[in-house]
């Protein structure tokens, strides 16, 4: 397809960044006086986050915490999954956070669909969990992307291999 251009749109995030801000708030939550000397703990596994506290208000504390360093460091809060506070053992609360990454098959479809609505002049196909869009006129691309941004769709965006 000589003349043709192209991207993906994926739903990624920086881990390192995620590592960094989960390591930020550890330390906050450390440092904090109302958190000071609690059982607050925030660990981060391969795809989920795990709060304790000692309240609910002080998972709440620790979930703003996250939620400033996150963005601070250039990450969206779409990437967020929040589970049910819920009792764990020692009058303890637990929260676990589900880390959100790609985009489902359903969502791939739906926005698809949008995309061949808003601009008939581009093709658009679903690969894996990544959505490449082909168009002859780069302005065409650039439409779609503005399109999307435009859209408040459940994950974070982003547009690599833009060529």
């Amino acid at each position: 397809m000589a003349g043709t251009s192209s991207f993906d749109v994926v739903s990624e995030f920086d881990r390192q960044e995620l590592v960094n801000a989960v390591d930020q708030t550890e330390r906050e939550v450390h440092t904090r006086y109302d958190l000071k000397d609690t059982k607050s703990d925030i660990k981060l596994e391969e795809d989920k986050i795990a709060l304790t506290a000692e309240s609910e208000f002080q998972l709440n504390a620790m979930k703003d915490i996250l939620q400033s360093k996150a963005i601070k460091r250039g990450l969206s809060l779409k990437i967020f999954s929040w589970g049910k506070a819920e009792p764990a053992g020692g009058n303890t609360m637990r929260q676990s956070v589900t880390l959100v990454k790609g985009i489902e098959e359903t969502l791939a479809k739906k926005m698809v669909k949008d995309i061949r609505e808003a601009q008939p002049k581009v093709q658009a196909q679903i690969q894996g969990e990544a959505i490449r869009v082909i168009a002859k006129n780069k302005d065409d691309l650039q439409a779609v992307i503005t399109f999307l941004k435009g859209k408040d769709y459940p994950v974070a965006l982003q547009f690599i291999n833009y060529r």
